[in-house]
């Protein structure tokens, strides 16, 4: 995998008379990876806050049945009332919640299979160049979305199309950037590091709301043109800064190993990497590394959930009486953003306990059972007023979204770089994609059911998300019972030896 250093680099170096130190360039990687990411999400936060707009309609949602002549009034004197009360062709008549719906799954499907080549892929050639046309790509087609508002396009095929290109453009993104950042952190506090980091998908989410939901007076249009413009922006940074690993800028790795090796601890599931290379990782070979499958499994059902709240939230916000009232388009959207500032707090604390038990699956287990409590006191008691929907949302958020960010982030960075690989470390983008390809398949599913559910029930939506946060945990009981056996063993080791003077213990 021949890699060159990236020319804003090369530029910066000469400017400076010298080379980027270690710690800069592991902050560089941090910056440019988390605003990529937050990008990323940004774009794919704006479907769910123009889904009011396009199908407008309000009869027969939810489990309350009301007309939506009182829905309407309730948003005159709002910008652009023409377009949020007309809604667009195809989606809004009688079908239009189903189209919606198939448009996701359109989307997250296209996405969930381009994540296995992506990562495939990610492992042999330049992670820099590989991320930057995912970028570009996704600006393009993003803001294609929204140019059917300005040439006046009414076929649902043109937007099906537009959508599966874009979701393939997307993949590229998510293993890519672990794979970078896998590059340059060691195991010591991945879980905390990793926890922050991850916290670009609640950062774009809500950036990628706001946005949306601000360009709405303008016209739909704007909304994807904007997030769109941003990510090819920011795009264009990457690729003239991102350096993937030490060797590109050429900073000697042994301070990087010595880091791995100092850290790596004696855990059960996920262990660490030797300092050897090898050549890449294949795609079954990935697959029978230990505690692959259980977690891909997992995060299947986590991202079930955590894609239901992405791009149904704000629909079901502004079609579900909250306080005796119902919220516009852009309330619903603005609201929405606080499961994603749960989401922030979530995987920085699901990250931090991973790091101080030494045991990801456990912790990830005990955020996704105690989900299921809080999604349902958040179908029952989050219409009473907005302040109990504001406060259940948020603690929704951080157990749904905990685990997930667990997962995708420190979990498939350990298993990318795992003992049973001999020291290889060309297998975290295989690893990352398998783990977080398998959830995308769950998160293209989630949202699909949802558009035919929710036209019957909302209460039958929250609880598939119940049972899917069941099965998530249960997925990883065996790894769970084989972290807290592991303990147990090591702590009966240690016991004995406690009681030795100090001086035995020393080595000679």
């Amino acid at each position: 995998m021949g890699t060159i250093k990236p020319l804003g680099i090369q530029l910066f170096e000469c400017v400076r008379g010298g080379p980027l130190s270690f710690r800069s360039s592991q902050a560089l990687v941090l910056v440019l990876t988390f605003l990529s990411y937050a990008s990323y999400h940004a774009t794919r936060k704006t479907t769910s806050i123009v889904k009011s707009v396009l199908d407008p309609k309000t009869a027969n949602l939810g489990m309350l049945h009301w007309p939506s002549q009182q829905y309407l009034q309730d948003l005159q004197g709002a910008a652009n009332n023409t377009a949020l009360t007309s809604g667009w062709a195809p989606f809004n008549g009688d079908g239009g919640t189903a189209l919606l719906g198939e448009i996701d799954l359109a989307f997250l499907g296209v996405y969930a299979i381009g994540m296995f080549f992506a990562g495939h892929l990610g492992d042999r050639v330049d992670l820099r160049i590989l991320l930057t046309i995912g970028m570009v790509g996704t600006g393009l087609f993003t803001a294609a979305f929204g140019a059917g508002y300005w040439l006046n396009i009414h076929s649902f095929y043109y937007f099906l199309a537009v959508q599966m290109i874009a979701g393939l453009f997307q993949s590229t993104g998510w293993p890519s950037v672990v794979a970078v950042v896998g590059n340059w952190f060691g195991k010591s506090k991945r879980g905390l590091i990793m926890g922050i980091w991850n916290a670009h998908t609640s950062v774009g989410n809500i950036s990628g709301s706001l946005i949306a939901a601000a360009m709405l007076k303008f016209g739909w249009s704007w909304s994807f043109a904007v997030p769109g413009a941003m990510i090819a922006l920011v795009g264009l940074a990457v690729f003239l800064f991102l350096p993937v690993d030490p060797e590109v800028i050429e900073i000697e790795d042994d301070r990087h190993v010595r880091d791995y090796e100092k850290n790596d601890t004696d855990v059960p599931l996920l262990e660490g990497r030797s300092d050897s290379r090898d050549e890449a990782v294949g795609f079954i070979q990935a697959w029978r590394i230990p505690g692959v499958a259980p977690f891909a499994l997992c995060l299947f059902f986590c991202k079930l959930v955590a894609y239901t709240f992405l791009y149904w939230l704000p629909f079901y916000l502004s079609h579900t009486e909250i306080g005796g009232e119902y919220l516009s388009d852009s309330a619903a959207g603005v609201l929405s953003t606080l499961f994603d500032v749960g989401g922030v707090v979530g995987g920085i604390l699901a990250g931090h306990i991973s790091d101080r038990l030494d045991a990801r699956a456990l912790t990830a287990a005990s955020f996704t059972f105690s989900a299921i409590p809080a999604l349902f006191f958040y179908r029952i008691y989050g219409s009473i007023s907005l302040t109990w929907n504001a406060a259940l949302m948020l603690l929704t958020g951080v157990l749904v979204n905990g685990p997930y960010a667990l997962i995708t982030t420190a979990v498939s960075a350990d298993l990318g770089t795992h003992s049973s690989l001999n020291g290889n470390s060309r297998a975290l983008a295989t690893v990352t994609a398998i783990i977080d390809g398998t959830g995308s398949i769950g998160a293209a599913v989630g949202p699909l059911l949802t558009g035919y559910i929710s036209a019957r029930s909302w209460s039958g939506v929250f609880t598939m998300l119940m049972v899917s946060a069941l099965i998530a945990g249960l997925l990883l009981s065996r790894l769970v019972v084989a972290e807290i056996s592991a303990k147990m063993e090591a702590r009966r080791r240690t016991e004995p030896a406690s009681d030795l003077p100090v001086s035995s213990l020393e080595e000679p």
